[in-house]
């Protein structure tokens, strides 16, 4: 084999493992990697190591799992962002927010927050401004909400275990097992709601793009503020959110 083809087989495999971590519900050990990819221990020990030295892989302090870099989830989403489908969903964006005169975003989860992956503003002068990029908390926006009750059962107790609750509101969720109660509802009903618990004055909801039955990959949300709108008025558009998380969700099989 040429030195050319060396290289490229190298690059594959380091690509290997980084899919496998992607596609995992939670941090993998040596051996789950070795098992998912049939390649020798010694070699997928090797390119870890050399993927942890440039940052594209971490290891938790302490225990020897193994998970995607926040310079990786960084990329995924700058993909998405860019990305050739990325036209589409923006036009599905633009034709919501045409339709329930309010913000709309998509949003996806990235580690521990939700970043907003692409976002249509209102014409009304009173709105807030948040660029394609932000990231927002899970535990106090309906996006996070949504996407957290989505999550394997494992990887959704990790998080809310961990998650640091911190109250920005006086509505804010910031017990654990209200959150759960909180999360449970919104898989029920497919739906998330946020009242006023990230922002004063700002309320929204969220539904999924389901890229399968169980499986949300995005979620699509409306946002306004109290003095314009109601839960109840942003609520009467769910049909509407439903229908482009719908069509939304064709850009991402396709």
């Amino acid at each position: 084999m040429s030195v050319s083809n060396q290289s490229n087989a190298a690059a594959v495999r380091a690509f290997r493992v980084l899919e496998v971590l992607g596609e995992a519900d939670r941090p993998l050990s040596l051996n789950d990697i070795v098992n998912a990819l049939g390649l020798p221990k010694q070699t997928v020990h090797r390119i870890l190591a050399q993927l942890m030295d440039a940052w594209l892989v971490v290891r938790g302090a302490g225990d020897r799992l193994y998970e995607c870099s926040p310079r990786v989830r960084t990329l995924a989403v700058n993909v998405m962002m860019r990305a050739g489908p990325a036209a589409a969903r923006h036009a599905q964006l633009e034709r919501l927010v045409e339709k329930v005169g309010e913000t709309c975003n998509l949003a996806m989860l990235s580690g521990n927050d939700i970043v907003y992956v692409d976002r249509v503003e209102t014409q009304w002068p009173l709105r807030m401004r948040l660029q394609p990029g932000s990231h927002v908390p899970l535990h106090c926006s309906a996006s996070g909400k949504l996407l957290l009750s989505f999550l394997p059962r494992e990887r959704r107790e990790r998080l809310i275990d961990t998650l640091p609750l911190r109250a920005y509101s006086e509505r804010t969720i910031t017990d654990r097992d209200a959150l759960r109660r909180e999360l449970a509802a919104t898989r029920r009903r497919l739906l998330a709601t946020n009242d006023q618990e990230h922002l004063q004055g700002l309320i929204a909801i969220a539904v999924p793009v389901m890229l399968e039955r169980n499986r949300a990959c995005a979620a699509i949300a409306v946002q306004a503020p109290v003095g314009r709108a109601t839960l109840d008025d942003l609520l009467a558009f769910e049909p509407d959110l439903r229908h482009a998380a719908e069509q939304t969700a064709r850009t991402f099989r396709n």
